[in-house]
């Protein structure tokens, strides 16, 4: 580590510097859906794009099988994602996951969530989470070292929680939303709201000067 003017020059072994959390079902091959926690997701529009690894059930899944849900949980469910995050659903468990990780196939039932099902997609949504998106892959690509997948997914349906919606409209309500976050590899909710885009659709509340 070496200083620079006011900064330091460092090499962090993760980049994980503050992205939502997301809960992934896919559909196995026996037709149970298996459930995954993901840190990378980003959304564009309609569109999805997820970094996962390229050997976990997840990404075997989505290669065979292109239907997924994208379920957020709150704040509040990080030990539900917790308990999720030391399985696989891949038996058996990959090289680099060995001694870490455990096969589990009954993953709802590990991480104490309800399975529902979908409407349009076959893997089932989380039933706690106030979002759930409804979506399906349409294009994986490897990264330049083959080590992930990036998937970009078309998002076909919403459900939302009404705690979460501004009534009368289509928009989540950003002072009721509160996504989990995971910020270099620990988990942490939002802060107070300080502003908003000049492109919002939704009212800002109590925020000072507004």
């Amino acid at each position: 580590m070496r200083q620079t003017n006011d900064h330091l020059t460092i090499q962090p072994k993760i980049l994980y510097y503050g992205t939502p959390v997301v809960l992934i079902s896919t559909e196995n091959e026996d037709g149970t859906s298996n459930l995954a926690p993901m840190s990378s997701a980003w959304a564009l529009g309609h569109v999805v794009v997820l970094g996962l690894g390229a050997e976990g059930q997840t990404a075997h899944n989505l290669r065979e099988r292109p239907d997924l849900v994208i379920n957020l949980p709150t704040a509040e469910q990080w030990p539900a994602v917790e308990r999720l995050a030391p399985l696989t659903g891949r038996d058996p468990v990959p090289d680099h996951k060995r001694g870490a990780f455990r096969y589990e196939p009954a993953k709802f039932a590990a991480a104490g969530l309800r399975p529902e099902p979908a409407e349009l997609v076959r893997p089932q949504r989380v039933a706690e989470c106030p979002l759930q998106l409804e979506a399906r892959a349409v294009r994986i690509t490897p990264d330049l070292r083959h080590d992930f997948l990036i998937v970009e997914a078309h998002v076909l349906r919403v459900h939302a929680d009404p705690a979460v919606v501004v009534p009368g409209t289509q928009h989540v309500d950003p002072t009721a939303w509160r996504p989990l976050i995971y910020n270099f590899r620990h988990y942490f909710g939002l802060g107070p709201q300080l502003g908003q885009s000049f492109r919002s659709e939704t009212p800002v509340v109590g925020v000072a000067g507004s």
